[in-house]
């Protein structure tokens, strides 16, 4: 199927690792112009690298999404490189763990500055291009915390939820301009922060990294983890001009972990 994605221009954030460069990785494979960001140097060098079969049409750069003024200087850049950015996927590192009691004031002005925040300022300064083309295409990637709160996960569940309901608002306001908006809440995917959190609940649980992962991949239905490359997949039908009538949906990709009957 062609996607119809050719020459479209892409921001992916949050895309040195993870999900968010196998969506850029997938959006390059289809043809469109990707500009990738992260915060970490190494990160950033090594995913320019692993995408290089496609540099005449990757733009890379170091950013920090929590700071607005450089994330829309990064925007500015994207377009001025590749042209109007049609396309935008926000992403970001997930925010610190733990429990509804562990909350601080600091937590959460970081986790509302990378999560919330920087979603809201990305889609603002993109969107007034996006309505006078008369098309666009924003997915946001959020999780199954969502749906179903992670007990350990507190900000995770109230940032992320309060993300959905952002966008699923600006959905209903934008669609009629040509610009479809849909979040993906993404379950248990084969990346570093996946096994970051194995590693935090084997020492909690005084357990190891494989026995953690076993015991989580045990509840997922289809009986195993997530595949980046399949969830990229994915969400580049959600940026393509194939995906036409599905909007303001927080579609759940986690092979049936979620019991949620919607």
């Amino acid at each position: 199927m062609d996607l119809g994605l050719k020459d479209r221009t892409a921001v992916v954030l949050g895309s040195t690792s993870g999900l968010g460069l196998a969506v850029a990785r997938a959006l390059l494979e289809e043809g469109a112009r990707v500009a990738i960001s992260g915060r970490d140097a190494d990160r950033l060098a090594a995913a320019a690298s692993a995408l290089s079969p496609h540099g005449e049409r990757l733009f890379a750069a170091s950013l920090d999404i929590t700071d607005g003024d450089a994330l829309r200087a990064h925007l500015d850049a994207a377009a001025a490189r590749s042209g109007p950015i049609e396309i935008l996927v926000t992403n970001g590192g997930g925010p610190p763990a733990g429990g509804p009691t562990d909350v601080t004031d600091e937590g959460l002005d970081v986790s509302l500055d990378l999560v919330l925040r920087s979603a809201v300022h990305a889609v603002q300064h993109v969107l007034p291009a996006m309505r006078a083309a008369g098309w666009g295409r924003i997915v946001g990637l959020t999780s199954i915390a969502v749906r179903q709160p992670i007990p350990t996960l507190a900000y995770s569940n109230v940032m992320r939820s309060g993300l959905t309901a952002w966008f699923k608002t600006l959905a209903g306001e934008v669609a009629r301009d040509g610009v479809l908006v849909n979040t993906v809440c993404t379950g248990l995917f084969r990346t570093e922060r996946l096994k970051a959190l194995f590693v935090a609940g084997a020492q909690a649980r005084g357990t190891t990294v494989a026995e953690e992962e076993a015991r989580q991949t045990a509840s997922i239905p289809v009986g195993r983890l997530g595949d980046p490359e399949e969830f990229g997949a994915l969400v580049a039908f959600l940026c393509s001009g194939r995906c036409s009538y599905l909007n303001g949906a927080a579609l759940p990709v986690d092979g049936g972990l979620n019991g949620a009957l919607l």
